[in-house]
């Protein structure tokens, strides 16, 4: 089982510099509206990864009743997976669906 640390912080997304808001639900893990990520976990909310490189979204996958946020971080070139949030750009989603 995959260790996971809580963190649900604000932040300005370093993609589209628009300011993001807490999920309030679960752990915020990427931009609600360009859905690009940093690649700063080991394990969910631990913050040690050295690499810091922007994930960019390359696809979607359904995972139970959601859908998992394909990415490739553009630093390291290592693959990750984030589960939609409630709140993510339908749009970006939609558009990232016809790219797999």
């Amino acid at each position: 089982m995959k260790k996971f640390t809580m963190k649900d912080e604000s932040f300005i997304c370093e993609h589209c510099k628009k300011e993001v808001e807490p999920l309030r639900y679960s752990a915020r893990d990427h931009c609600p509206h360009c859905l690009y990520s940093k690649h700063v976990d080991v394990f969910p909310g631990d913050r040690n990864n050295t690499c810091h490189g922007m994930l960019k979204p390359i696809g979607i996958e359904k995972h139970k009743d959601t859908f998992k946020i394909l990415y490739t971080c553009t630093k390291c070139g290592q693959a990750h997976k984030n589960i939609m949030a409630k709140d993510d750009s339908m749009e970006k989603i939609i558009a990232l669906s016809t790219q797999i």
